[in-house]
């Protein structure tokens, strides 16, 4: 079972993130689970949500302790004290950031993949809003190719319709402009 911690914002997409990624799962014919966990709900107070995925039925129902993958919506948490917390041995780490996975080595040292994008850019440039979620989707594709991206691009059009083909834009342009650090050998 591969499970997803998405840390972020109200108002960032943080929950239609784990929800998007969930239904592109069930679409590829596993199963999967996605749930959020927060305080008062407005726009800006930090929000957590999650992902499970697996070929045979999830049973569990419990928060992510130690996920397999840490997403980071909102550049400003990359920083946060306690982030990488319960992060699986060799883990992988999708960050919102303008920096190179390198300069963030020592900061996540036990993750054994570390993938970057500026999706806060991309959104401005392609949604004409900061709102990360579609293009860090396409960063985690990037990093674990945990589904394929014509199965997130045919959620999209069936959740956004209108608004589907600016964020399969996103999503692509993110999952081009990925940089990947792999330090289990691979990129």
């Amino acid at each position: 079972m591969l499970e997803i911690r998405l840390h972020g914002r109200g108002g960032q997409g943080v929950v239609t993130a784990a929800e998007i990624l969930a239904t592109a799962a069930i679409n590829e014919g596993r199963f999967a689970q996605a749930f959020a966990a927060f305080g008062p709900e407005r726009r800006g107070a930090p929000v957590l949500a999650f992902t499970r995925i697996n070929d045979k039925e999830i049973l569990l129902r419990a928060q992510i302790y130690e996920p397999d993958v840490i997403v980071v919506l909102d550049h400003n948490l990359v920083s946060m004290e306690g982030l990488e917390e319960g992060l699986k041995s060799n883990g992988t780490v999708v960050l919102n950031t303008a920096s190179e996975p390198e300069a963030l080595m020592k900061r996540f040292a036990e993750a054994g993949r570390i993938a970057t994008v500026d999706a806060t850019d991309i959104a401005i440039k392609e949604l004409g809003t900061p709102i990360t979620n579609t293009a860090i989707l396409g960063a985690l594709l990037r990093a674990t190719g945990i589904v394929r991206l014509e199965t997130l691009e045919g959620v999209f059009k069936e959740r956004f319709e209108a608004y589907a083909e600016k964020n399969v834009k996103a999503v692509r342009s993110a999952y081009q402009q990925t940089k990947v650090l792999d330090r289990r050998g691979r990129s």
